[in-house]
């Protein structure tokens, strides 16, 4: 789960992570007033979306509008938010599509001194969390891994015992920090580590972290991602959930107990167990072919699950065709194949579906598929699927 910048900045000063004072505003006026209580004689006013690049983000009807913009008035304020509220912005993260601004964050000034990089993921070679730093603060961090991955540097830490203080040490010299602001580094280090941990999250990044003139750390963005399977530990972080800022057919299938994640192809893939789904996706490419989704229907699917599985993929305009790739191990094939006989009656497929079931009790799955009315491709294996369903596309 994605939140945005504002709240991930809330949940950070109760963590005693340092960032600046701020006020959300949902209209012009509103950006107007919260520069006037921010007192300063400069702010910044932040498009706030679920996608980081917002600073060479630019909107799609006036392309030399970005979605951060520094302002000295009130005034200043107001004509930013009112450029970019309810206005689509394009960034490295939205795709050409964009995402609606609904809402901006006008933040307080501080003298930089200096802009890092910072970010927090899980590793799985290692089964550990580990915090990434960069000198390359301020710039798209998938350009600097790319192009200079050498000034990336990681320290892996057991979320047991947090982030030590020779792993700061270290980090400081790395990055070149010295004086009070090593000593602000050694606090803002430890308490962003613990967070990540107490808060179970995927993802944890802070681009710039700034050093201010005056030797302080200080957190100017938070992008945070949080494990889904662990927000039964934090319910109170589902009130910070904003389902607009997510694919409709995601929270769709979300709902309904299905694992989906919608792409940009034209084959539908609708198969169960997430390692089997990836490799269908693999093959379909491999064929030539383009997945239109990942879509994991789980072990124990149901024809219910299934029916609105197809309807969620049939209800993508650019899904040309359904592959259906199933191995019946803790779901028996009967039991698909009843499911998808369901489903052809309650949903109706109107493109071509190719079906390729495997596993336990496949011959009488098959049967019941071959005897029934519903309009399938039938294929022996993921290989002989996938061509099938390629071709039937093209």
């Amino acid at each position: 789960m994605k939140i945005h910048e504002f709240q991930g900045k809330q949940l950070f000063r109760q963590a005693g992570v340092p960032v600046l004072d701020g006020f959300v505003a949902r209209t012009a006026d509103e950006a107007a007033a919260a520069y006037n209580k921010l007192g300063g004689s400069i702010a910044v006013v932040k498009a706030q979306i679920h996608a980081g690049g917002r600073g060479k983000g630019t909107v799609i009807d006036n392309p030399s509008q970005r979605g951060v913009v520094l302002v000295k008035s009130a005034d200043e304020a107001r004509a930013a938010a009112a450029a970019l509220l309810n206005k689509k912005l394009v960034t490295i993260q939205t795709g050409p599509q964009g995402s609606t601004v609904k809402r901006v964050f006008i933040e307080a000034g501080c003298d930089i001194a200096r802009e890092l990089y910072l970010g927090i993921v899980i590793d799985r070679a290692t089964c550990l969390p580990v915090l990434m730093a960069s000198t390359e603060g301020g710039v798209e961090i998938e350009s600097v891994a790319e192009k200079t991955p050498e000034l990336i540097f990681k320290e892996y830490f057991d979320p047991a015992y947090g982030f030590y203080g020779y792993q700061v040490r270290k980090l400081c010299k790395r990055l070149g920090i010295s004086g009070d602001a090593a000593k602000s580094a050694n606090k803002f280090f430890t308490s962003i580590c613990r967070f990540f941990v107490d808060y179970d999250c995927s993802m944890a990044e802070i681009n710039p972290l700034v050093i201010t003139g005056d030797g302080k750390m200080v957190a100017l963005d938070a992008k945070i991602t949080f494990d889904d399977n662990a927000l039964f530990r934090h319910k109170e972080l589902l009130e910070l959930r904003d389902w607009s800022e997510e694919e409709p057919s995601e929270v769709r299938a979300s709902d309904a107990g299905l694992s989906y994640v919608k792409l940009e192809g034209n084959i539908g893939c609708l198969v169960n167990g997430a390692g089997l789904a990836m490799s269908t996706m693999d093959i379909i490419k491999y064929h030539g072919g383009q997945p239109a989704n990942f879509l994991d229907v789980g072990g124990g699917a149901n024809a219910q699950q299934v029916t609105e599985a197809f309807r969620i993929l049939l209800s993508d305009p650019n899904c040309k065709g359904v592959l259906v790739n199933i191995f019946g191990g803790i779901a028996r094939c009967t039991t698909i194949a009843a499911a998808l006989i369901e489903a052809s009656k309650t949903v109706g497929f109107t493109v071509p579906l190719v079906v390729r079931l495997e596993g336990t009790e496949v011959e009488e799955g098959r049967k019941m598929l071959a005897e029934s009315d519903v309009n399938i491709i039938s294929a022996t294996d993921i290989n002989d699927a996938a061509k099938k369903i390629v071709a039937a596309v093209k």
